[in-house]
């Protein structure tokens, strides 16, 4: 029986198409150890993605005959994560969070200021002084966690997602996406507990942006760090 993954509608970004985090979360469990997911175009939501291994170790996620994405083994690239801001801090920067008076992403399941009842509701704004960096705060709901408490780790990609992409995002009108992703988890992000989200801007050139968002303990243990290459709009 071929292998299947659905996007359900819940797990959105943009309007209509599943959040780049978390299909990304969904694709790396395919890989043993540490992947690196490229995304090829939008996860439909709602509809049987097939699973195929065309071998040297890959994944890929099709849609009919549609390459959605696909998924490779690669060492985890090391480079420097800022300091985590103190919880307050990220508090205070989750007021400015430009989603607050306009954001081309509303329904988003991780950014989504609509998303009252069932989103994560990552805020990242900047942070007072922060140089660049931007910070929420972030208490993951039993939803997303397993029979441990964990957080599952598709949901740790997904709390990666969205405030690299607003760290490289020279215009909050504008809708970028999200087009490869490599993410690493050093610790158990447990539900319940607070937890500070941050991200900021590596490099870019021309339409490609790189960004490195972390998720940190309240107290700035890091938990997991990852490498966002973003697409930009055409002018």
């Amino acid at each position: 029986m071929t292998e299947q993954i659905v996007v359900e509608p819940r797990f959105c970004g943009p309007d209509g198409i599943g959040n780049g985090g978390y299909v990304c979360g969904r694709v790396a469990a395919f890989i043993d150890g540490a992947a690196e997911v490229t995304l090829r175009k939008p996860a439909p939501l709602g509809e049987p993605l097939s699973v195929a291994r065309p071998g040297d170790g890959r994944v890929s996620i099709l849609h009919g005959g549609e390459l959605i994405a696909e998924a490779a083994a690669a060492p985890y690239e090391d480079f420097s994560v800022p300091d985590a801001p103190a919880l307050a801090a990220a508090q205070d920067a989750s007021t400015r969070y430009v989603g607050h008076v306009h954001t081309p992403y509303p329904n988003c399941f991780v950014c989504g200021p609509n998303r009252t009842d069932d989103g994560m509701r990552i805020f990242a704004g900047p942070i007072d002084g922060g140089g660049g960096v931007l910070a929420s705060p972030w208490r993951p709901d039993a939803r997303l966690g397993d029979e441990t408490g964990a957080v599952r780790p598709e949901f740790v990609w997904s709390a990666l997602d969205c405030p690299g992409g607003f760290a490289i995002n020279d215009d909050p009108d504008a809708m970028i996406l999200l087009g490869r992703m490599s993410a690493r988890q050093f610790a158990p992000v447990m539900v319940g507990e607070e937890h500070i989200v941050i991200g900021w801007g590596m490099s870019g050139e021309g339409r490609k942006r790189i960004s490195g968002p972390a998720v940190f303990s309240a107290v700035g243990e890091l938990r997991a760090s990852a490498r966002s290459i973003w697409i930009l709009p055409r002018a």
